[in-house]
């Protein structure tokens, strides 16, 4: 994402989709009730009613948001809500669905930005550090690579190995296999990163065939309980990985998770579920704020958004910090099992 110009007093921010991952970003950034305006197509009547005729026109209208709607699956982002500005041909007052992809340019402004909500788009506006994951073992390989909003599996291989018992010729070196894909996957992605994890000793091995110095370079090893997409949070949380993914969003949620979930079994400095959380905001004892998009998403779908939104206010102006977890990664499902909302806090309420 690009951030072209921004006017925090006035509410407004330019901004122009550079990457798919962006549309994760405004998906929770866009609230309803804020104004957008860019350059649409929109189909227009011309003539009388009996010899009209339907063209499509390129033209710049501004919506007032009500409705949301992000397709992941499809990459997706649909906004739509009443017309507030458009050329005199066009009636105010009409919907309109604004689409938002890469490449597009809009103006997005907020009657309020809160200190979460500035943070996420100075976040989408960085440069993006994407990891590439690979585990491993004597017989499979799993390669992923890391998103805003989780995982993206690139590959699963399985090696053709010796077999104990069974006369097998092997006609591939499964290691070179897998260095043939790392490189491959290295030069496609650029990872700023390359996190070779296995158990036991399989991934040494492994990175003394390694023999280009440039791919050698970015590999830091870790260890795996086994090779499986369960296993990638655990690799993302090794603690000899803390400085190589100090800008990993994936493994901050799950140390975020971890904090909550410590506090919950210790039953001290910890809330989930909508009353409880809604019942420690009010108090002002919310030190950060965990709500997952699902959660987000169907309090929107149930037009219960604006006291969520409200509450959140209310944090940002207790100088609290506030998360929103993506619903796709493990992270964001457990705090969905917790009701999708939780909060770490500040004391322990009474």
């Amino acid at each position: 994402m690009e951030l072209i110009s921004s006017d925090f007093k006035k509410g407004l921010v330019k901004i122009y989709i550079t990457d798919i991952e962006d549309l994760w970003y405004l998906s929770n950034l866009i609230d309803p009730g804020d104004f957008l305006k860019a350059k649409t197509t929109r189909k227009i009547k011309i003539g009388d009613s009996e010899n009209a005729k339907i063209d499509k026109k390129t033209v710049t209208l501004k919506i007032e948001a009500e409705q949301i709607d992000y397709d992941q699956e499809n990459n997706a982002l649909r906004v739509n809500g009443r017309i507030q500005e458009a050329p005199e041909f066009i009636p105010l007052g009409n919907y309109h669905a604004l689409a938002l992809e890469v490449g597009a340019e809009f103006t997005l402004e907020k009657p309020n930005w809160l200190t979460y909500q500035k943070q996420k788009l100075q976040e989408a506006a960085q440069k993006k550090y994407s990891y590439l994951l690979c585990l491993m073992d004597r017989e499979e390989a799993l390669f992923a690579l890391t998103q805003k909003s989780g995982y993206k599996i690139l590959l699963e291989l399985k090696g053709d190995v010796p077999k104990k018992g069974r006369d097998h010729e092997v006609k591939k070196d499964f290691q070179e296999e897998i260095i043939t894909a790392l490189d491959v996957y290295s030069g496609r992605h650029n990872p700023e990163h390359i996190i070779l994890a296995s158990p036991a000793f399989y991934k040494e091995d492994l990175y003394k065939k390694i023999k280009d110095p440039e791919l050698k370079r970015k590999i830091t090893l870790s260890t795996c309980s086994d090779v499986s997409p369960s296993s990638l949070d655990e690799v993302m949380k090794r603690p000899e990985l803390k400085t190589v993914l100090q800008n990993s969003r994936a493994r901050k949620e799950e140390l975020l998770i971890d904090e909550l979930l410590q506090e919950i079994n210790k039953d001290n400095l910890a809330a989930y579920g909508w009353k409880e959380v809604k019942k420690t905001i009010e108090s002002g004892a919310v030190s950060k704020l965990l709500l997952s998009e699902e959660f987000i998403k169907k309090k929107r779908a149930n037009n219960e958004y604006e006291e969520v939104d409200e509450l959140m206010k209310t944090v940002d102006s207790l100088k609290a910090e506030i998360y929103i977890l993506s619903s796709e990664n493990v992270a964001g499902k457990k705090l969905d099992g917790l009701g999708g909302i939780a909060a770490i806090l500040r004391y322990k309420m009474r």
